[in-house]
């Protein structure tokens, strides 16, 4: 199944301040989630941005908010993003089945959502080395059940040339930019 950058929209998950000093290779997760949303900028796919609770989590941290531009985060309650009334209205606005997922924590919030993209019949596609949690045991146990419920993995590297489809593409030369 090729992922189509016409039929994909984009989402970040609660990059916030105040849990992610605590995520596991917090360092490396910036700069992957920084490069993805720079690329899915260059492709042009429509990004939404959560954020959990930000009265006790704190805002998108500056790094991904910088990378992001002028999006406004979604503010949520529930675990997954698919509990907020607006986030579902935002992509079934302009119906795209693949949605891709990055943020924290994987087994939490990543997975719910995931999950429930699923049953709403979307395809999520999780980008590993875009996801994290504060144990990477629990990212691998995410990542394993996601796999096994069918939902689709893949890395940043890889999924930017798949959107780009091939080396001729307009987007081709600044995504080999942004991965070098």
């Amino acid at each position: 199944m090729r992922i189509l950058k016409e039929n994909c929209s984009f989402v970040v998950v609660d990059i916030q301040d105040r849990l992610f000093p605590h995520i596991h290779q917090n360092e490396i997760l910036t700069q992957k989630c920084s490069t993805l949303i720079k690329g899915m900028k260059i492709l042009e796919i429509p990004t939404i941005v959560t954020v959990q609770y930000k009265k006790g989590l704190g805002d998108t941290v500056p790094a991904i908010q910088e990378a992001l531009g002028d999006h406004k985060a979604l503010e949520k309650m529930t675990f997954s993003c698919c509990g907020l009334g607006e986030f579902n209205m935002r992509i079934e606005e302009h119906y795209k089945e693949n949605i891709i997922l990055s943020g924290i924590e994987s087994h939490v919030c990543v997975l719910q959502t995931a999950l429930d993209l699923v049953e709403s019949g979307h395809r999520p596609v999780v980008v590993v080395d875009a996801v994290s949690s504060r144990n990477p045991l629990d990212k691998e146990i995410a990542l394993k059940r996601m796999a096994q419920e069918g939902i689709r993995l893949t890395t940043v590297e890889a999924i930017l040339f798949e959107l780009c489809k091939t080396s001729d593409s307009k987007s081709f030369k600044a995504i080999s930019q942004l991965v070098k």
